[in-house]
């Protein structure tokens, strides 16, 4: 499919590796968001617990390997990306900083459920890091969808205390989003509510996905 017919073309350059369960719905999420657009990131991670109870541990796992995700784009981006303003440079490094945070708190978190944290997957941003304007274009989109996979996974979570720990994270990111968007010159939101789309038509949406 051509890149210009696209909802979300900077996910395409996106390339997550792992065998493990968290690393395939990342990966499904991220190229539901890439075909169909970021409202179907949320849809889709609840359809994928939705079939498989594996616990809060698993949830948060998923958590891990999207924030493993953020913590890479932006280590990388500081490296990488030559040029960047003084502006963009410092929030890129609070959302680093962030990131890093929020893998720790997940990862004591799994180890207190008597769970054990995933690894890292392997990742790879394309051109993502040509220049200041690529870095923005997907650090936007990277952030807009690490919300919605958040808003799609909470639903299934049981554990109050846990909720509340996932909550408090996904407040930040959103935060993260505004912020990148305003460096984009975008609104920081595209109205009062996130889109949201019925189970039929996320599982219509999906269904060339998950079904290779």
């Amino acid at each position: 499919m051509s890149t210009d017919r696209l909802a979300a073309p900077e996910l395409v350059a996106v390339d997550i590796t792992g065998v493990t369960r968290q690393a395939f719905i990342l990966r499904g999420a991220v190229t539901a968001g890439a075909v169909y657009g970021l409202s179907t990131v949320g849809p889709f991670v609840g359809q994928a617990f939705a079939q498989d109870d594996g616990g809060d541990a698993e949830i948060l796992n998923f958590a891990l390997t999207l924030e493993y995700l953020e913590a890479a784009f932006y280590d990388q981006a500081l490296k990488q990306v030559s040029g960047l303003s003084g502006e963009v440079k410092e929030l890129a490094t609070t959302l680093r900083d962030n990131e890093n945070e929020h893998v720790d708190a997940l990862k004591a978190a799994i180890s207190d459920l008597g769970g054990t944290p995933v690894k890292a997957p392997g990742v790879d941003f394309g051109e993502a890091f040509a220049n200041q304007k690529a870095f923005l274009a997907l650090a936007q989109t990277l952030e807009d969808t690490g919300v919605s996979a958040y808003n799609g996974a909470a639903p299934a979570i049981k554990s109050k205390d846990v909720l509340a720990a996932a909550g408090s994270i996904v407040q930040i990111e959103a935060r993260h989003a505004a912020a990148i968007r305003s460096l984009n010159g975008n609104p920081i939101s595209d109205g009062g509510f996130d889109k949201t789309l019925t189970t039929k038509q996320v599982l219509k949406a999906v269904d060339p996905l998950v079904t290779s």
